[in-house]
C-alpha cells in the first residue's frame, strides 16, 4: 500500500503549499484565525476546572487542547465532545439537485463519524450522542424521502458504533441558514474502559510506531475548499476523475468509522501511546501532542483520487491524503495493530516512528517538512 502520497506537493511544508486563490482563507476558513480563536477559548475554559470538584469530579486539564475533554466522576474517566459537519452538506445538496443521487444519508454518517472518532482519541469509547439538526427554514424536512434518508443514515451510524442516539435538537433558523440547507452537527460522552486511564500523549516517547489507517476519501473536512474547487470547474461537480467517478460523487463517500478498530485495540490491549484523527490541516495532526519530538514517515497509504485531484488545485496541508487516522504505540506492536484493521476490513500500515528532536513531521514518501508553528493547539 506503500507509495508516494504527494511529491508533486514537494515544497508544502516550507511555503504553505496553496495556490492563488485556491486557499483555505479564500474559501472563507481562516485556520490561523481559528486556531487563535481557540486558544483564547481554553485559556478562558480553564478558570472554571475547579468548579467540577463541586460535583465531586476532577476535570483533566492535560486534554483541553486535545479532540475530546476528559473528566473524572468517582472511579470512571469520562469523556465529552461536540463536532460538525461543516458544509459537506451543501455539496450533498448541489449533487443531488443537479444529477439527482440523494447521498444525505453519507452526510449525517459522516457527521457521526466526525463526533465519535474524536471522542476516541482520548481512549474512550461512545456511550451517548445527540444530534443538532439547524436549518434555515422549518420546510427543510417536506422532502421527505431526503429526511428519511438523512435520519437512517444517523442511525447506522451510531449502530455502526455502538453508540445511543439519546435525542437532539432541530432549530429551524431564518437569516443565519439558507432556506435550502441544513447545518449538522452534535456531542457526544464516552467512558474510557475500567482499568485504563485517558490518552493524552504524556506517554509519548522516542521509538515509538505510528500506524497509519487508511481514508475513505474528504470525510468531514476541506469541503469548503472543494466547493470553491466545484465553482471553478467547468462541469462543477459532475467533471468526471481519473478514477471514472464524478467530482461530486467521490466528495461524498462516507468516512470511515474507527470506532470498532480503538474498541479492539484497547481489548486486545496494545499498549497506545496516543491517537489522532486526521481532519483538519491534515497530516499537521500528526504531531497535535504539544511535545517536542518528531515524528519521521517513511511510508503513506494510497491517497484517493479524488484528493489527488483537489491537491492538484489546492493545498496539501488542507485534506487527510488518505490517511484518516493515526495510532502511536510501543516498538513493535505496529504490525499487532495493523492485523486488528485488516480484521476488520481497514487498510492501515506502519507510516513511521516518534523520534527525538524538535516539534515536526517529516514526510519522506512526499518531501514535505511540517515545522512546528504551523500548528498550535494547546492552551500552551
Amino acid at each position: 500500500m506503500s507509495q508516494d502520497g504527494g511529491s508533486q506537493r514537494a515544497q508544502d511544508g516550507a511555503t504553505g503549499g496553496e495556490q492563488p486563490g485556491a486557499s483555505y482563507r479564500a474559501a472563507g476558513v481562516d485556520y490561523d484565525a481559528l486556531d487563535a480563536g481557540k486558544r483564547l477559548a481554553m485559556a478562558k475554559a480553564l478558570s472554571t476546572s475547579p468548579l467540577l470538584a463541586g460535583r465531586g469530579g476532577r476535570a483533566l486539564d492535560a486534554s483541553r487542547g486535545e479532540p475530546a475533554f476528559v473528566f473524572e466522576l468517582g472511579s470512571q474517566t469520562f469523556a465529552f465532545v461536540v463536532e460538525g459537519l461543516g458544509t459537506k452538506s451543501i455539496i450533498a445538496r448541489h449533487v443531488l439537485e443537479q444529477q439527482g443521487i440523494d447521498r444525505f444519508a453519507d452526510v449525517a454518517y459522516d457527521t457521526v463519524a466526525a463526533i465519535l472518532n474524536d471522542l476516541c482519541c482520548v481512549g474512550a469509547l461512545p456511550l451517548v450522542l445527540n444530534a443538532y439538526f439547524a436549518t434555515g427554514a422549518s420546510e427543510w424536512y417536506l422532502q421527505r424521502e431526503r429526511s428519511a434518508s438523512l435520519l437512517e443514515g444517523w442511525r447506522r451510524a451510531c449502530a455502526d458504533a455502538g453508540c445511543v442516539w439519546g435525542g437532539g435538537e432541530s432549530p429551524s433558523l431564518p437569516g443565519m441558514l439558507t432556506e435550502e440547507d441544513i447545518e449538522l452537527a452534535g456531542a457526544a460522552v464516552g467512558a474510557v474502559p475500567a482499568g485504563r486511564s485517558a490518552i493524552l500523549g504524556e506517554r509519548l516517547a522516542p521509538g515509538d510506531e505510528i500506524v497509519l489507517v487508511a481514508s475513505s476519501g474528504l470525510h468531514a473536512n476541506g469541503a469548503s475548499l472543494a466547493r470553491l474547487v466545484a465553482g471553478r470547474l467547468s462541469d462543477g461537480y459532475a467533471t468526471k476523475l481519473a478514477s471514472g467517478e464524478t467530482f461530486g460523487a467521490a466528495l461524498l463517500e462516507p468516512s470511515v468509522m474507527y470506532v470498532p478498530l480503538i474498541a479492539a485495540v484497547l481489548e486486545a490491549d496494545v499498549e497506545l501511546t496516543y491517537l489522532s484523527h486526521i481532519t483538519g490541516h491534515g497530516l499537521l495532526k500528526l504531531m497535535r501532542p504539544p511535545r517536542q519530538l518528531s515524528y519521521r514517515i517513511e511510508r503513506l497509504p494510497a491517497v484517493p483520487a479524488v484528493l489527488s485531484f483537489l491537491v492538484e488545485q489546492a493545498a496539501y496541508s488542507t485534506f487527510n491524503m488518505g490517511t484518516g487516522y493515526a495510532l502511536y504505540c510501543g516498538a513493535g506492536d505496529g504490525e499487532r495493530i495493523v492485523a486488528i484493521a485488516t480484521g476488520l476490513g481497514l487498510s492501515a500500515l506502519v507510516g513511521g516512528r516518534v523520534e527525538e528532536g524538535p516539534r515536526q513531521v517529516l514526510l519522506e514518501p512526499a518531501g514535505v517538512r511540517f515545522a512546528s508553528d504551523r500548528l498550535e493547539l494547546s492552551v500552551q
